[in-house]
């Protein structure tokens, strides 16, 4: 995918600005998130290894190159450099499945100002969207208490790329298997399914749908028990079991109804019939809130297929992701927006046991801290292969150990106060103070009637 049309008009129009005024100098963009949601004390970091594959790919086709000439008026001299153009900057990012907080750089960006320019749009996508999953999925992991967790997102992601996107994103965050098959295949995860409940009505009962299925899977089977009547679906399981002497451990699946009772009920039964070791798996419209809520009870469950509302980040489908310019040539810069105020210069997060630091990226890091972000693509190309899944999962499990309690909250959490450092604070300073002149003074108020303040 060459990708140079995979951008907003604005990018496109400020990148031709850039070439006809010779604005060609590098360009630092730093790529963060304003502020977590509310009920947000962390966030997980994911999509750099989509945003890498396509920094490494960017160039226009001539088919793309086509349609801004003809459709967007686009001249032959920027036409020209448009069509020779490959992204040749330095990228340094915090690894995947790596804990992060707002305020915190995830990626910088350094390169010819039209080729960082041009790349926004794409790397905003990736990155909020694999984030705001990531960090979802890994809230349902901390839930869990240790329960086995499945993607089960595939059939209700807002498209088929962002259902490959969660599958990735859950694995990083802790889920053990996806009901994805094609993105098993892509990224090497274990696949995990069971039966539909169409596939009982489509036998008429649950035994002889069980007898079948069993027949078919006899290693791998998990029976749905809840089409008609969930107890007895179980009853029909067991007896299914002990007739067709089934290797196990078998399953049960409960989708529906009060899950911690009739997990209860469910255990007592396996339990009685001597299947110990048969496990319970839960399903049906979970997220973390309703995952705490069963473990809390004390609900047997020993696994959670989680869909909808991870795959959609239902109760924070954004972040309030920024990628914004920082310093031009050797020149610091910031924006002064109400609300939106940046840090100039290209940065660094150094992290310590009293919490995280922002500085400059020249610094060193302060005693007992480490820098997160470090380089991971020079010159257009990146510096090492892609990190496995297995890699990214245990560095985001050691980061989820080591989160403070009332960071985990789920309802209210406190999330760590990020400081800046002196040098830093200090060119903040200087470059604001430098900028003050395009501030206006402010204009001296005059006496309002009480019509006027309504008093």
């Amino acid at each position: 995918m060459a990708g140079g049309l995979l951008t907003d008009l604005y990018e496109l129009n400020m990148a031709a600005s850039y070439l006809r005024h010779q604005l060609t100098d590098e360009a630092t963009f730093s790529l963060f998130v304003r502020k977590l949601p509310p009920t947000r004390g962390f966030l997980v970091a994911a999509g750099l290894a989509d945003c890498l594959a396509f920094l490494e790919d960017f160039r226009f086709t001539a088919e793309e190159l086509g349609y801004l000439a003809d459709t967007e008026g686009y001249d032959a001299d920027v036409l020209r450099v448009f069509r020779e153009m490959r992204f040749t900057g330095d990228v340094w990012a915090v690894p995947e499945g790596q804990v992060v907080y707002a305020g915190e750089p995830l990626i910088e960006v350094t390169a010819p100002i039209a080729q960082a320019q041009l790349v926004e749009t794409v790397m905003l996508n990736h990155v909020t969207f694999q984030t705001a999953v990531a960090s979802k999925a890994a809230r349902c992991v901390l839930a869990a208490g240790g329960a086995r967790l499945v993607d089960f997102a595939f059939r209700r992601a807002q498209g088929l790329d962002a259902a490959m996107a969660v599958a990735r994103a859950s694995a990083i965050a802790g889920f053990s298997a996806t009901s994805n098959v094609e993105a098993a295949r892509r990224y090497g995860l274990q696949t995990a399914g069971t039966m539909a409940h169409s596939f009982i009505e489509a036998h008429g009962d649950e035994e002889t749908a069980f007898k079948v299925f069993a027949t078919d899977f006899p290693a791998k089977t998990t029976f749905l028990v809840d089409t008609y009547d969930t107890i007895s679906g179980v009853r029909a399981a067991i007896d299914v079991t002990r007739r067709m002497r089934l290797p196990g451990p078998i399953g049960v699946r409960l989708d529906s109804g009060d899950l911690a009772s009739l997990a209860r009920r469910t255990r007592q039964l396996l339990d009685e019939a001597g299947m110990r070791d048969a496990k319970i798996f839960a399903s049906g419209g979970l997220d973390e809130y309703a995952i705490s809520a069963l473990v809390a009870a004390g609900a047997p469950i020993d696994a959670y297929g989680v869909g909808t509302k991870m795959g959609v980040s239902a109760d924070a489908p954004y972040l309030d992701t920024a990628y914004k310019l920082v310093q031009y040539g050797e020149r610091p810069v910031m924006k002064l927006s109400p609300g939106k105020v940046t840090a100039p210069g290209a940065k660094q997060v150094f992290r310590g046991p009293a919490g995280d630091v922002v500085g400059l990226r020249e610094e060193s890091p302060p005693p007992d801290h480490r820098p997160l972000l470090g380089p991971v693509m020079i010159e257009g190309r990146r510096l090492e292969v892609p990190e496995t899944i297995d890699t990214i999962r245990d560095r985001c499990a050691a980061e989820l150990a080591r989160l403070p309690a009332a960071t985990r909250e789920l309802r209210a959490p406190v999330s760590p106060r990020v400081r800046y450092t002196r040098r830093l604070m200090h060119l903040h300073y200087q470059v604001r103070s430098e900028l003050g002149r395009f501030i206006p003074a402010p204009k001296a108020e005059h006496p309002r009637s009480n019509a006027e303040t309504g008093s």
